[in-house]
């Protein structure tokens, strides 16, 4: 049974289509790219270029080199410039000094935990030379050395120890250029070709003093299942909670740490004694102290009455941590779920967000949220058979930039398996930030405990990502070089990101287009044979040009120009109406589904002003820019 969606689509659509539609009219257009009909000419200005009254060349002006402009003309060899779609025109630059940037495909570095850091190379074929190498770990190793001994050639730049976190330090690696090289062995490798567009100065290097560490603040949020039977392992985790503030209270890492409590059950609509769906008992706050979470969670205690079914809805848990907890506040960000049930899925008539596995992993990582997840492999599960299916919700759950799935299978399920889990993951957190302040606690993690190199490489990935904000960490300055999207010494860890960077307005058009598709496969599951000519008709009926619209035999030119030619693979863009019919009601109702989930996400995206960088000298709001990941597209 598909929910009805509408309602949480359309309140998607309320808040991006106001975007959209309050488009003021300027008399001054900018060039469309050859053969789209909406897709504006773009340039990325070279440096020493100059910025001209007319283009005659009168009245020369130095003009910073990367910025973005529209295009509104071309005459004599210049190009009439503006940094907005809407105008005004600023004045005419050499073409010569321009890079055409047809695609807003761009990069965007990954954490550089557990990875080496990403090298730029001169040429194409130096890159490629690299990429194919049988000793490609020993290449890297030598080209690092070689610039720290500074002897760069050919490594144009090398990306800075830190992270560079496009959310706090805007920055643009435009991406001119992308090509699938296969390997002998491990996934194929994206060679790239790229310029740096950095909005912002800053440093590449790493400065990290004691004294800036010291400041290092981590909050750690428990998220836990309180339905039926679960009293022990809640009695468990806040023991695990006060033992670690016994230890710790009377030490300086206290001031590092604070604990927070989401307790969730499941939805009210059927079953009301549950008393609550999700519940925040504790938010980590510094304003307190640190034992001040413990009488706040003395009352947590699991449902008297069971759900109606096994899968509770553990999504409306995590979200409830990621949107109530004041994330901004802290470097260090964990989130640790403790189940023993699988996930209610996004088309559950009683998911209370109805956002899929893949789309609450995009939105934890937008905040910098390491999300753990604790699977209790109890007897239950078993008999009910959910564990093969809740891992591998779990483990998509949980991922983790290069770190992987951060995902802890319970053997047997018990409370007393359960203890040393939960005792260790929680002492080892705290004691990456103690020594990562330099406020080791002596004991604090049991000797016997083995090294987690997960959660090391997360402890590495929060400090970096605090390091690149506080010291203001600058993407390199690249004029021209060529990269990979994976360390070429391991291409099992990803180094870049590819993203299409979308304006607010750009997004608001996506929102719509998908809304058009969900309402026509809706309407149409009891008639599918009328699918496309239900799409066309509500296309045309919003459309300038409705004859546009009368001859598609794909999804994938409704949903904008700007997603054509990018290096992903679309469920949805490669629809006919023939592979429509072919799939039956199963699979288009997971089709409808994953874009009702989308719709959520990108309302996720609109309403955190964090995420909305600015180029150029434009004040629209609508002009504003995210680059959405590749994954986070229909």
């Amino acid at each position: 049974m598909i929910p009805d969606v509408r309602q949480i689509a359309r309140a998607t659509l309320c808040s991006l289509s106001l975007l959209g539609l309050a488009t003021a009219v300027h008399a001054a257009t900018p060039l469309l790219q050859p053969g789209k009909h909406t897709l504006y000419q773009r340039i990325i200005t070279r440096p020493g270029a100059s910025l001209f009254s007319d283009a005659s060349g009168k009245d020369a002006k130095p003009l910073p080199g990367f910025e973005v402009f529209y295009v509104f003309g071309r005459a004599q060899g210049r190009v009439q410039i503006g940094s907005s779609a809407q105008g005004p025109v600023q004045g005419w630059i050499d073409d010569d000094h321009t890079i055409p940037w047809a695609h807003t495909m761009v990069a965007t570095f990954t954490n550089p935990a557990g990875r080496n850091r990403a090298l730029f190379l001169d040429t194409a074929q130096h890159e490629e030379d690299l990429l194919s190498a049988a000793d490609s770990a020993a290449r890297v190793d030598a080209l690092t050395k070689g610039v720290q001994a500074g002897h760069s050639a050919p490594v144009v730049a090398m990306e800075p120890e830190n992270f560079v976190d496009p959310s706090k330090n805007f920055y643009l690696l435009p991406v001119l250029d992308a090509t699938q090289i296969e390997r002998d062995s491990g996934p194929a490798i994206r060679m790239l070709h790229v310029i740096s567009a950095s909005t912002t100065t800053g440093n590449t290097a790493r400065t990290a003093s004691p004294e800036t560490l010291k400041q290092f603040k981590a909050g750690l949020v428990f998220v836990i299942d309180t339905t039926a039977s679960m009293q022990p392992y809640i009695d468990q985790t806040r023991a695990a909670i006060s033992s670690i503030i016994h230890s710790v209270q009377n030490t300086a890492v206290s001031q590092n740490f604070r604990f927070g409590l989401v307790a969730y059950r499941d939805s009210l609509a059927d079953t009301p004694r549950l008393e609550y769906a999700t519940k925040l008992y504790a938010s980590p706050d510094f304003s307190q102290s640190l034992d001040a979470i413990l009488p706040a969670i003395s009352t947590v205690h699991d449902a008297s009455v069971s759900s109606s079914s096994f899968d509770e809805d553990a999504i409306a848990g995590v979200k409830t941590a990621v949107d109530q907890v004041p994330w901004q506040t802290f470097n260090g960000r964990y989130i640790v779920l403790i189940t023993d049930a699988g996930a209610r899925s996004n088309d559950d008539p009683h998911s209370l967000t109805h956002l899929n596995i893949e789309d609450m992993n995009h939105l934890a990582a937008s905040k910098g949220i390491a999300l753990f997840v604790i699977h209790l492999l109890t007897p239950a599960g078993n008999a009910a058979n959910d564990h093969g299916k809740a891992a591998t919700q779990y483990r998509n759950l949980s991922k983790f930039n290069n770190a992987g799935s951060l995902y802890y299978p319970v053997p047997g399920g018990s409370p007393d398996a359960f203890r040393p889990v939960i005792q260790t993951m929680s002492t080892s957190m705290l004691q990456q930030v103690a020594d990562m302040t330099g406020r080791p606690v002596a004991g604090l993690t049991p000797q016997d405990a083995k090294v987690d190199t997960k959660l090391s490489v997360v402890s590495q990935a929060m400090r970096l990502a605090y390091l690149g904000d506080t010291q203001h960490t600058a993407a390199p300055d690249i004029i021209n070089a060529f990269t990979s999207d994976r360390d070429p010494a391991d291409t099992l860890h990803r180094t870049l990101n590819i993203r299409v960077l979308l304006t607010r307005n750009q997004l608001s058009d996506l929102a719509n287009a998908l809304q058009h598709i969900l309402d026509a496969g809706l309407a149409g599951r009891t008639a599918p044979e009328n699918f496309f000519t239900q799409l066309q008709s509500a296309f045309a009926a919003s459309a300038r040009d409705p004859n546009a619209f009368s001859h598609i035999d794909t999804i994938g030119p409704l949903l904008g120009e700007y997603l054509d030619g990018l290096p992903y693979k679309s469920d949805v863009t490669s629809i006919t109406q023939e592979s429509w019919l072919a799939m039956g009601a199963v699979g288009q109702r997971t089709i409808l589904n994953n874009i009702a989930s989308r719709l959520r996400l990108y309302q996720e995206y609109e309403s955190d002003p964090s995420l909305w960088g600015q180029i150029g000298q434009s004040h629209d709001d609508g002009e504003r820019v995210y680059p959405v990941p590749l994954e986070a597209l229909p």
